[in-house]
């Protein structure tokens, strides 16, 4: 596979090669090869941190040598070179730091159902893209690997904490790489790198072999992609529930990659350019994308209407809080059985560290009371959303950030939230109403950086069948960022 070869290969999503591999016009060998050059070619983004490349050459000898994949019965994403964020996805006998210097050597011991999922889909892992420390932050800046950067611009983040996973799409590196989403850590890097990202409805997908949920309930395991397609086809490898699970979603009606084929009936959407937490008001470039994908919708027969259902912000602000501090305690936790001892301050980044502090003082009645108004807010959500099938927001208030903007301390915990929900507004409250989320690349600023605009549902198929829809209406497609392993 030569340079050239695997430049052509970049613009192609994820069921375009797995097609080419079906036909047998490729192997999965010659599709891994291309994609390890793309990495290479880009390794200024510093996007994989971990390279895995002789693990996925053994998968892809293998999967050529059954000959599974000819003629597409092995799944319409079979053969792909794959990436996984290094959180969230474990895969046995592979480091798995998660951003953090304090577990900078530990290695996984099992794979995640989820991981399980992707390889028996045929998907190949050859490698783990970078995170924030414990997912913490809406950017992707941890002092262990150094900062991820946006292929778009040298001076904007390219979101977190799925940052790693939306350089690499964004670049072109692979069609598609993991993400986990718990305050928008799947949308907000689609916003900030101009890709496809869905945040699946509570319990699509499972947390075994490790744990029933992440941040009671608020955490949510899915992908980036640059195409509808890709993310309705890899929903569909995911979707489902364990032997054990605490609670699952029900079943979908079909495959979503069969959903979006057909439209969807008129879909009752409620829309605001206004935030749901206190701070400056949206950029007027998010809102004018907003507003254009309002009109494209209405166009397309939909009942679009302005309004938006209200939360009380505080009360949502000071759960978010809790729920983290007490999840990094945890993580506190996990270092310590893995170091054999105690970290040390210097071994945490000082915004994890103010957590970690407020988690080992953070009460259980504190704790229950924050789980109680996370479910008194998402009551008061759906009886706002009472009558509307969907809503229609920015997923970021602004463009693409700043770097050291999102990953800050401040003090406490809650006057960090406070920073990222005056940038992210909308997001978090999908993670706590458990509702499905998208973020499409609709807009752009005037200095042609993207911009995510957010579809809010109670399921995926809906949310999949309105952004195909967009993605005819107001196709992104073709543009590309100024780093790009195509060129």
């Amino acid at each position: 596979m030569n340079a050239n070869s695997a430049a052509e290969l970049a613009a192609l999503d994820a069921v375009g090669q797995a097609a080419l591999v079906a036909a047998g016009d490729l192997t999965a060998a010659e599709l891994l090869e291309a994609a390890i050059l793309r990495v290479e070619a880009t390794r200024r983004l510093n996007a994989v941190i971990t390279d895995l490349f002789d693990r996925g050459r053994a998968q892809a000898a293998e999967l050529d040598r059954s000959g599974v994949l000819r003629g597409g019965g092995a799944g319409p994403v079979a053969g792909v070179p794959f990436l996984l964020k290094d959180l969230g996805a474990s895969l046995a006998g592979a480091p798995e730091a998660m951003g953090s210097r304090a577990l900078r050597g530990y290695v996984a011991g099992e794979s995640a159902w989820i991981v399980e999922r992707y390889l028996d889909a045929g998907l190949v892992v050859f490698g783990k893209t970078n995170t924030p420390e414990w997912g913490n932050h809406c950017t992707t800046e941890p002092s262990l690997f150094g900062a991820t950067a946006n292929p778009w611009g040298p001076d904007i983040t390219p979101g977190g904490s799925s940052g790693g996973s939306a350089a690499a799409v964004a670049a072109g590196v692979v069609a598609a790489a993991s993400g986990g989403d718990g305050t928008g850590s799947i949308r907000v890097p689609a916003s900030c790198c101009g890709l496809v990202g869905l945040k699946p409805r509570r319990a699509r997908t499972s947390f075994a072999p490790g744990a029933g949920h992440g941040l009671e309930g608020l955490v949510n395991e899915h992908a980036l992609t640059r195409t509808v397609r890709d993310s309705a086809a890899l929903l569909d490898v995911v979707a489902g529930s364990a032997p054990g699970d605490p609670y699952s979603a029900p079943a979908p009606a079909g495959p979503f990659l069969a959903a979006i084929t057909e439209s969807p009936a008129a879909q009752r959407i409620l829309t605001t350019t206004a935030s749901p937490f206190p701070g400056p008001a949206t950029d007027p470039e998010v809102s004018a994308a907003v507003e254009s994908a309002a009109a494209a919708l209405a166009h397309l027969g939909h009942h679009v209407e302005a309004g938006a259902p209200t939360v009380d912000s505080d009360e949502v602000a000071d759960a978010i809080a809790v729920l983290h501090t007490v999840s990094n305690a945890q993580l506190h936790a996990l270092a310590t059985e893995v170091l054999g001892r105690e970290p040390t301050e210097d071994e945490f980044e000082p915004s994890t560290w103010v957590m970690v502090r407020e988690g080992f003082r953070t009460t259980g009645v504190a704790y229950a009371g924050a789980i109680a108004a996370v479910h008194a807010q998402t009551r008061r959500f759906a009886a706002g959303m009472s009558g509307h099938d969907v809503l229609l927001v920015p997923t970021l208030l602004t463009g693409p950030p700043p770097y050291a903007l999102l990953d800050q301390p401040r003090g406490t915990t809650r006057a960090f939230f406070d920073v990222e929900f005056a940038t992210t507004g909308w997001t978090t409250l999908a993670n706590v109403t458990g509702w499905a989320a998208i973020s499409l690349p609709l807009g752009t600023t005037s200095g042609g950086l993207p911009i995510g605009v957010q579809l809010m549902a109670r399921d995926e198929a809906v949310l999949l069948q309105l952004a195909a829809q967009l993605e005819i209406a107001l196709p992104w497609g073709d543009r590309r960022p100024a780093v790009w392993a195509g060129s």
